[in-house]
Order: structure tokens, then sequence, then C-alpha cells
């Protein structure tokens, strides 16, 4: 059993950087691949980027590529999506979520996931 929560969202303005944070609790998160998805309103939860249990490998939905890093620590149980040129398209409700082994690239792949936190880019 997996428990996330996110932090680190918040109000900017375009071309600004947010650092989302995703905290988890169990003794095996290190065997766990994390992801981070967004769900604007009105629109379909999607992925944004992965990064494997080891931390090793890392992925991105082509328009964060070159902008969003994802990094873990598993000594610290967290995951962070830094996130920098930040523009009003980005805006939307951003979760982490967490799947056993394997890295996954829809929603319905992970089995673990936070509330979600708020990301709102002004132009």
């Amino acid at each position: 059993q997996v428990q996330l929560g996110e932090s680190g969202g918040g109000l900017v303005q375009a071309g600004g950087s947010l650092r989302l944070s995703c905290a988890a609790s169990g003794r095996t998160f290190s065997s766990y691949a994390v992801g981070w998805f967004r769900q604007a309103p009105g629109k379909d939860r999607e992925f944004v980027a992965a990064v494997s249990a080891s931390g090793r490998n890392t992925y991105y939905e082509d328009s964060v590529k070159g902008r969003f890093t994802i990094s873990r620590d598993n000594a610290k149980n967290t995951v962070d999506l830094q996130m920098n040129s930040l523009k009003p398209e980005d805006t939307a409700v951003y979760y982490c979520a967490a799947k056993y082994r394997t890295i996954g690239f829809g929603p319905r792949d992970y089995d673990y996931w936070g509330q979600g936190t708020q990301v709102t880019v002004s132009s």
C-alpha cells in the first residue's frame, strides 16, 4: 500500500517556475514507478512525466520536454516535478501516481493517487 500527497502548486505568471513535490508513505516506495498527470477543466487526465522505480529513467510528454524535470529521492520517499517556462496551457490540477515496478503512460496504469494540487499560470 502506498499513500501519496502533492504540494507546491499555486498561481504563477507565464514564464515563471514552480516545483511540485509528491510525498509517499510505505517502506517499498523504491519499488514503484511514479508518474505526474494533470487534468484541466473539461479535459481528460493526461500524462506529464514519469520516473522509474530506480530513478534512472525518465519520460516526458512532448509539450513539457525541456521545460519540466522529474526526479526522485528514494531515501526521502519523494518525487519532484520542477516546472520552468510555464505557459497558461499548463494550468491544471496536477496529480502524482504510483505503479508497482514498471512505468506506465496512461492513468489506468496506476494504482495509487494523490489528491492533486492546483497549478494556475496567468498570461
